[in-house]
């Protein structure tokens, strides 16, 4: 076994766990190599490498991989550190079978690292609104089983779990051509209850229009991860990449678990075996699609989940007419739109998209049973509507903008600031009731064009009328979110002036022997490891910027 092959069948995560070594979530930890009061020592997994900043650390600026980790650690030659890492890996044997979890864990590590190379992968998460920085999430170009033609195990291994699959074709130097599941597709993990990579989820980023969903064959495994054992509040989402969206929510992942169902039929066993292994749990929270399928399954599988656990409190979360969580993220910059959302959480269940359409048909209806019967002079009060050609604010949520012949309504929220006019609008055709629904930028006038051109064709109203009523709406947006922000404009903060307890404490401090020592171990504890001489000296700088002859540097890195 070369040493090219070595490096390929031994990731740097598996050396550092044989030697007990577990990086912080910076990939950051306690060099092992030199006496290291802060983490000194950076993990990168992308290239399998490792490198310690410490001036005091014998292997200052050299890039280790992981012959030379275990060289050094051993304090060994490198004969014996290829030897050594031989054996991590189950010596020369290479025909010898990965298990599932061996090779999903290795395939979703290396799709993790693909998205870092991968523009299209990027734009298409930024485009639903994930960031992959933030979020677990791979990237499957249907490449990578190339670069490990001379690996049977993991070849044969990804065969026998279903990531490749040979139908007998040949490739024109006469290698097997392997079909790849799941290929350009962003890819999630499925988690088992010990947190470790069970199932794999493809999701493509080519087919929008037929919204093609993989699982990997013998699916098993939660997604983002079995909830923790103290979780209290559980949101069910029908979605992973509406799971996905609220996760990067900290309001909402700080205080709820969330858990994604496979669709609306995939509230699997494994689902509720989960949920009933959480003794502490008080509510679960319906959070489905705004359609009639999700309304259908948030009410079946709450009836599910109340026969399993007849004490919990069970509520849904109710959005616009057509939208889901994903939609909703990227309609909206706004995430206080999914707070408040989640705030005015339900217990009934029986909503329906018919329901929902129905309802202003049926208050007109009541309110014309109401005058012909005739009410009571005293029970009568006038409620002030907005004048035509004005816009009614009253509910954020759901505003409206009324002419002549159309209705206009905001549904969902506002942007934060003006700099883009992304919103969710209802065109309503006042004789006929009949709606279009379209998430658009007011501000770029091509779409306005076009939904204007689509909108009139489905309603039989005239473009340009509908073009000159938007204009007009967008003025009043702008006028409206300007008022927001100088409603919620902060106060202008003075600058902090030191007591004169903190003065004298200050003081105090600086006429102590060895100052510089001090402020340096004290810019150590602050998070600034390593490099310990550097930073002291471009701490003095930045402190003459306050006196009257100033130092200056020039940093070459």
């Amino acid at each position: 076994m070369d040493i090219t092959t070595i490096k390929e069948q031994l990731p740097m995560r598996d050396v550092l766990q044989h030697y007990g070594l577990y990086p912080d979530k910076q990939n950051r930890l306690r060099c092992p190599f030199h006496d290291d009061s802060t983490p000194s020592l950076q993990v990168y997994y992308k290239t399998q490498t490792a490198y310690c900043f410490s001036s005091n650390c014998a292997t200052h600026g050299k890039s280790m991989d992981v012959i030379d980790f275990i060289m050094h650690l051993e304090k060994c030659s490198k004969h014996e550190a290829i030897e050594k890492a031989k054996t991590l890996i189950g010596g020369d044997n290479q025909l010898q079978r990965l298990t599932r979890q061996a090779v999903l864990t290795k395939m979703f590590s290396y799709f993790k690292n693909a998205v870092y190379n991968s523009k299209p992968a990027q734009e298409y998460l930024q485009s639903r609104c994930i960031d992959y920085k933030q979020t677990e999430v791979g990237y499957n170009a249907g490449q990578f089983h190339h670069g490990t033609r001379k690996d049977e195990a993991l070849i044969k291994s990804c065969i026998e779990h279903g990531l490749l699959n040979d139908v007998g074709n040949k490739s024109r130097t006469g290698d097997t051509a392997y079909n790849v599941f799941g290929k350009w597709c962003i890819v999630f993990a499925l988690k088992d209850s010990s947190n470790h990579v069970s199932g794999l989820y493809f999701r493509s980023t080519l087919n929008n229009q037929d919204q093609r969903h993989f699982y990997l064959k013998d699916r098993a495994g939660l997604y983002p991860k079995y909830p923790a054992t103290d979780t209290k509040k559980l949101i069910l989402t029908e979605s992973i990449i509406d799971a996905a969206s609220l996760l990067q929510i900290p309001a909402i992942a700080s205080q709820y678990s969330v858990l994604a169902l496979y669709g609306t039929n995939g509230f699997t066993q494994e689902h509720q075996t989960a949920i009933q292994s959480l003794t502490q749990l008080e509510e679960i929270i319906f959070w489905l699609n705004a359609d009639q399928p999700g309304a259908v399954a948030a009410s079946k599988h709450a009836s599910v989940c109340k026969e399993l656990l007849p004490h919990l409190r069970l509520s849904c979360v109710r959005m616009p007419a057509g939208e889901d969580i994903n939609s909703m993220a990227q309609a909206h910059d706004n995430t206080g739109v999914f707070i408040d959302l989640l705030e005015q959480r339900t217990a009934d269940f029986s909503f329906s998209m018919e329901k929902e359409n129905n309802n202003a048909s049926e208050q007109q209806e009541k309110a014309k049973l109401f005058i012909e019967r005739g009410a009571p002079k005293h029970t009568v009060q006038s409620v002030p509507s907005t004048p035509a050609g004005e816009l009614d604010s009253t509910n954020p949520y759901k505003m409206r903008y009324e002419r002549d012949t159309v209705n206009y309504y905001i549904q969902g929220g506002l942007p934060k600031t003006t700099d883009n006019m992304k919103i969710m609008l209802v065109i309503e055709d006042k004789a006929s009731t009949q709606k279009a629904r379209n998430r658009i930028d007011l501000y770029e006038d091509k779409q306005v064009e076009k939904l204007c051109k689509e909108a009139g064709e489905k309603l039989s109203l005239p473009a340009a009328t509908l073009q000159a009523d938007l204009y007009r709406l967008t003025d009043l947006l702008e006028q409206l979110i300007e008022k927001q922000l100088q409603q919620t404009k902060p106060p202008e903060q003075a600058l902090p002036v030191l007591t004169a307890k903190e003065r004298e404490a200050l003081q105090q401090f600086a006429s102590k022997p060895k100052l510089i020592k001090r402020l340096n171990e004290l810019l150590g504890k602050a998070g600034i490891v390593g490099e310990e001489r550097n930073r002291i000296f471009l701490l003095i700088i930045a402190i003459s910027h306050k006196t009257a002859d100033t130092l200056h540097a020039l940093i070459q890195g």
